[in-house]
């Protein structure tokens, strides 16, 4: 197998699940959606992307060979896709803490009772 296509397959692998996910947390929820949240959602799916890419690459260099060639695959498929899914999961939590305050947020409050 080609040494590159070796390194990264476990990546090469999940791209179309990672994809679907990122998918799904760009699209949802739909509003509100400003510049500070397409930051955030940018800023969240590239983490994810470099947590998983970093996991995989580490954990190929650093498998036991003694338990075979396929012992480093295993370890980065779960490495990168147990990196994607924290990254992802914080972001999904801190982005609905995030929107519901916003949303619950009063826009003004009367100041007091009117003459």
């Amino acid at each position: 197998m080609n040494p590159v296509v070796e390194l990264n397959l476990a990546m090469i692998l999940f791209v179309p699940w990672f994809s679907i996910l990122a998918i799904l947390f760009w699209m949802f929820p739909r509003q509100p959606r400003g510049p500070m949240r397409k930051a955030f959602d940018t800023i969240s799916l590239v983490l994810a992307t470099a947590v998983a890419t970093f996991g995989m690459q580490w954990s190929v260099h650093n498998a036991e060979p003694g338990y075979g060639h396929m012992w480093q695959q295993i370890l980065a498929t779960m490495m990168a896709y147990g990196g994607f899914l924290m990254v992802m999961t914080v972001a999904v939590m801190v982005r609905w803490i995030w929107l519901s305050r916003s949303i619950t947020a009063p826009a003004s409050l009367p100041t007091g009772p009117k003459a």
